[in-house]
């Protein structure tokens, strides 16, 4: 892993290489779901701008989904995903197992709690869809929470005066 704290496009790849064969198949021969994969995956990724600047919408998820869209059809796209300068980062994290940051945390946390709140309050009417959206607003909030943390580099670390 860099000094800096964020994994290195090498860090991805010898991550890639140390899982067996079984547990991350390579892209998807059929080349139907190869474009169905593209696709979504520049969806994702288009959804995931919009995210950068509307608080609601969720940056972190939608970018891993489209990492992972593109790691099945296209190597060209994970690698332009991969090496991509606002979302590079948080694929090469995720890849490589270093996780999200506290304040990526916070932020997650709050966007599932304020959508999943929204969503049972305003749009779901039947009480068994809202006990659904619930538990899985949970899970969700769950999941981000227990991953693991990445520690942040102080300034003074980082050679930042």
């Amino acid at each position: 892993m860099s000094t800096s704290g964020e994994a290195t496009r090498a860090d991805v790849l010898s991550v890639r290489r140390s899982r067996s064969v079984a547990a991350m198949p390579g892209p998807v021969r059929s080349r139907t779901v190869r474009a169905v994969l593209i696709v979504a995956g520049f969806v994702l990724v288009g959804i995931a701008f919009v995210g950068i600047v509307v608080p609601l919408v969720p940056t972190t998820p939608l970018v891993l989904l489209a990492a992972f869209a593109f790691s099945k059809s296209s190597e060209r796209f994970d690698r332009w995903l991969v090496e991509n300068r606002w979302f590079g980062g948080i694929v090469r994290d995720w890849r490589a197992g270093v996780g999200f940051t506290v304040a990526a945390k916070t932020i997650a946390v709050g966007a599932i709690v304020a959508t999943f709140t929204i969503s049972i309050l305003f749009v779901a009417d039947a009480p068994l869809i809202r006990t659904g959206l619930l538990f899985l607003g949970l899970a969700v909030a769950t999941y981000v929470v227990t991953r693991p943390t990445k520690r942040e580099i102080p300034a003074a670390e980082r050679g930042v005066t």
